[in-house]
């Protein structure tokens, strides 16, 4: 199994940035794909950006030249930076990936609040 720790979420002013990371532990070999997720209010959960074991990554539209997905192999991370934030991307943020089986395995989410 794998387990996942997110951190790094908080309150942010408009226009601010944020670094959320993950802890990735378990059986890391199996892993596939690497991901964040988020939830608004009222919202259903959305996948915010992928990232692929052979390196591509892809976003959702509302993020693209906003985030940027990147894992660090030596520290078994995963992070998600976010720049130029709205207020729209107000949500709690999962880190989830997916194991050969298949098998998802989900963090217990970080919350990321954007308000003046």
């Amino acid at each position: 199994q794998v387990q996942l720790v997110e951190s790094g979420g908080g309150l942010v002013q408009p226009g601010g940035s944020l670094r959320l990371s993950c802890a990735v532990s378990g059986r890391l070999f199996d892993i596939y794909t690497m991901d964040w997720y988020r939830q608004a209010p009222d919202n259903e959960r959305e996948l915010v950006a992928r990232l692929r074991v052979g390196g591509s990554a892809n976003y959702h539209d509302s993020v693209k030249g906003r985030f940027t997905i990147s894992r660090d192999n030596a520290k078994n991370t995963v992070s998600l930076q976010m720049n130029s934030l709205k207020p729209e991307d107000t949500a709690i943020y999962y880190c989830h990936t997916t194991s050969y089986g298949p098998i998802e395995s989900w963090g217990q989410g970080t919350r990321v609040t954007v308000s003046s």
